[in-house]
């Protein structure tokens, strides 16, 4: 498909959302034959309001990205200066960077921590609630990827294909499925690292990077072991967050919350 799309001229952000649907169908229908937890599928009524947490972030989130997707426009240049096999790759390494870079000051600053916690907030961690975020922190951390990627120079085909990556892995991490990777998981994140991730016991959460392990590797916040899972994930304070039914108010807790919020870690 990305070879296809790239050498046969498809519009970019359809591919990428028709991409985006069926990594979604194909991840939920694999969560319901090998679940990694029964208690963890999404009933029809989470379903239903994980949909309204994709459709509000797809509509703010591109609304908001406008001036980013422009701005990216006209800083990468049309054509690669590099042969794609090796742009890529460093696209991918430098992306990669930006994100864990990112969401570990999410986790750290107490005001971006307002805005990531809302991810946090599921005492469960499937393909579903992967859409459940704050408008702003998906603003945010696409933005600065995508910026950091377009000012080095790489190209619009890199930047793509990157995306395109970073999409399956994103949903992939967080899938409820009973699958193991083994050594891979010293090089790529997976399921098994992520749950650790949003666990409620800070000191084993770690595991920043979404797609790269590389970077939690070399930056100390590298807690998996072949077996380990957390005992319960969700937040480690649960009532400093509004419920994720509560979408309106997730929206507006980060300016009017009198409650002190931690970070995580």
């Amino acid at each position: 498909m990305v070879f296809a799309t790239l050498h046969l001229g498809w519009d970019l952000g359809l591919v990428s959302f028709f991409f985006l649907a069926g990594t979604i169908g194909y991840l939920a229908a694999v969560e319901r034959v090998i679940p990694y937890l029964r208690a963890w599928l999404p009933s029809t009524k989470e379903w239903g309001l994980y949909g309204v947490y994709f459709v509000l972030t797809m509509l703010g989130g591109g609304l908001a990205q406008l001036l980013v997707v422009a701005v990216v426009g006209l800083i990468s240049p049309t054509d690669p200066a590099l042969p794609l096999g090796v742009e890529i790759p460093l696209a991918l390494l430098l992306g990669s960077l930006a994100s864990y870079l990112v969401h570990r000051v999410e986790h750290t600053n107490t005001w971006l921590w307002r805005l990531h916690g809302v991810h946090h907030v599921p005492e469960k961690v499937n393909v579903g609630n992967n859409g459940v975020n704050h408008i702003v922190d998906i603003v945010l951390a696409q933005g600065v990827v995508q910026s950091s990627l377009a000012l080095v120079g790489f190209s619009q085909q890199s930047v793509f294909v990157v995306g395109i990556f970073v999409i399956a892995q994103g949903y992939f991490v967080h899938a409820n499925i009973d699958v193991r990777i083994g050594w891979l998981n010293y090089v790529l994140a997976s399921p098994e690292q992520h749950r650790l991730h949003h666990s409620t016991v800070v000191a084993e959460a770690g595991h920043f990077s979404s797609d790269l392990s590389i970077w939690d590797r070399a930056f100390g916040s590298f807690t998996w072991r072949p077996g380990r899972a957390p005992a319960a994930v969700g937040l480690s304070v649960p009532d400093s967050f509004p419920a994720t039914d509560a979408v309106i108010a997730s929206m507006l807790h980060p300016w009017r919350s009198n409650k002190p919020v931690e970070p995580s870690a």
